[in-house]
């Protein structure tokens, strides 16, 4: 290719843009970029605003002026919005870069439009002033968060369709959780991950694998608004606090299995989760390979590659809802496989109960991050799950760590088949 046409297509967002980078289809009135570090937010939100104030299409049919941009500081609208290497000047061509007017706090195109910068530390700043659209930056951060949102509301009174864009990497504060739930946001996400060929090497090898599945790193990473359910038995910082990069020699090693009740499409998931324990009796949790709606056949396979994998001592499994039929699922797979009979005679919050205080004793870790397991552990409470499902892969873990501690009379009954 030539040189004029590489550069061509190195400044055309349309070719360079991702899916998630663009404005949503629909009848929107914010729309919410939440997305990772070094995701790609503040170039989405400057090629955004470029489109607008030339008036580009498909985002613009003419020229929209004024614009708020409004950041976490007045230092932050200059140096990362304005002039930072994704910002608005360095997407803009030279002869349509705009220029910034530092004493009047605004940028102001060849055309005429005109984008006014405004600190949300200062949230009276929007009082007066109207715009027909805005780009607010990390509002996840903003100190005065709710009073500034609400001022930048009611001024945006202008034209046709006034219409804002919020980027941030996401925080479970309340105005987000308010954005999130008004039918009139429109959401994408980006992960750290889908720009990485625009971040340096080190980056990756030196943060992005280190976080990877944890909370912070799904947060900071993933773009994931991460919380505790209010009444949950277990917390982020419990597990935050008992995670760890790899587990000493273990004198016992289990695989517990939660099978569902059924094995239609709709059914319940298998779970599966290894754990050992050590000399000290400290339990590691070392997998979650739990299966979604699978079949009998399919989720015993599962298990019993991880038996295999981690040279396990047995496979714990739960016989409430199939007796005999788990074990029998269980040998006809791989008949020599020493399989442990658990049978429930409490409710699973009764049994989870005891597992919690072992973890807040330090007494079990998680070698690694298990997202999907983490999730479900933080949104159990005395009424199970906020979405009303099984809990397969907590039971999985709670059956793990019984059957490790030997549990007493007081707790499930476990025997060998």
């Amino acid at each position: 290719m030539s040189t004029r046409l590489l550069r061509t297509m190195a400044t055309d967002w349309e070719f360079l843009g991702r899916d998630d980078q663009f404005p949503p289809d629909g009848d929107w009135t914010v729309w919410l970029m939440l997305g990772g570090r070094g995701a790609g937010k503040t170039r989405a939100g400057a090629e955004w605003v470029r489109a607008l104030a030339l008036g580009l299409p498909p985002f613009a049919d003419k020229p929209v002026s004024p614009i708020a941009l409004v950041g976490e500081t007045a230092a932050d609208v200059r140096e990362v919005m304005i002039d930072g290497v994704s910002g608005l000047r360095a997407v803009h061509p030279a002869r349509q870069r705009p220029t910034y007017e530092a004493t009047r706090r605004r940028l102001v195109w060849p055309n005429g439009a005109v984008a006014q910068c405004f600190s949300a530390e200062d949230p009276d700043q929007l009082r007066g002033p109207q715009f027909a659209a805005a780009w607010a930056d990390e509002i996840a951060k903003w100190r005065y968060a709710d009073a500034a949102w609400d001022n930048l509301q009611f001024a945006l009174r202008l034209g046709d369709r006034p219409r804002e864009l919020a980027t941030t990497t996401p925080r479970p504060v309340p105005l987000l959780k308010r954005l999130l739930g008004d039918p009139k946001t429109a959401v994408t996400r980006a992960k750290t991950s889908a720009n990485i060929y625009q971040l340096a090497p080190a980056f990756y090898d030196a943060v992005v694998a280190r976080y990877v599945g944890t909370r912070l790193g799904r947060q900071e990473l993933d773009g994931e608004l991460i919380e505790d359910r209010e009444g949950a038995l277990f917390s982020r910082a419990l597990i935050e606090a008992s995670r760890v990069s790899g587990a000493p020699p273990l004198a016992r090693i289990v695989v517990a299995v939660d099978p569902p009740a059924s094995s239609t499409r709709r059914a319940d998931a298998c779970g599966i989760v290894a754990a050992g324990i050590d000399a000290a009796g400290v339990m590691f949790v070392l997998a979650d390979d739990t299966a979604s709606a699978a079949r009998p056949a399919e989720w015993a396979r599962r298990a019993l590659a991880l038996f295999h994998r981690f040279q396990a001592d047995a496979i714990v499994a739960e016989v409430n809802q199939g007796g005999d039929m788990v074990a029998a699922v269980l040998r006809e797979a791989d008949e020599n496989a020493p399989v442990i009979a658990a049978r429930a005679t409490r409710g699973k919050y009764l049994r989870a109960e005891p597992v919690a205080h072992l973890m807040e004793q330090g007494r079990v870790k998680f070698c690694g991050a298990f997202p999907a397991l983490e999730d479900e552990m933080c949104d159990f409470s005395a009424g199970g799950l906020s979405s009303g499902r099984s809990p397969d892969r907590l039971d999985a873990f709670v059956w793990a760590v019984t059957a490790l501690t030997r549990a007493g009379s007081n707790g499930p009954r476990v025997r060998a088949i």
